[in-house]
């Protein structure tokens, strides 16, 4: 069996990665690994930084997604990412 992608949740603005407990427990139930960082806030430059190296210290592939102001960080991650938005390539991210 193929082995579960990573799965990195980024909490919104006012938030912490408390707000996702429910969504991790189920998803760790059904096998994932799951991370929930925690973001100052202080500047979307330095979150999307410090969002930038949670799954490059992570083994295998990785899925980002985020809500409210976290949407915006994991967007702008995304940003300069041609080869992820060609037509077809799974993990892609339309404008």
């Amino acid at each position: 069996m193929a082995r579960r992608p990573n799965i990195v949740l980024v909490h919104g603005a006012w938030a912490d990665g408390s707000s996702w407990s429910e969504v991790i427990e189920r998803l760790q139930a059904d096998g994932y690994r799951v991370t929930a960082p925690q973001f100052a806030e202080a500047s979307l430059a330095g979150d999307v930084a410090r969002l930038r190296q949670v799954p490059a210290r992570q083994d295998g592939p990785t899925v980002v997604a985020g809500h409210s102001y976290g949407g915006q960080i994991v967007t702008a991650l995304g940003d300069g990412r041609a080869e992820r938005r060609r037509p077809g390539l799974r993990g892609g991210v339309r404008p």
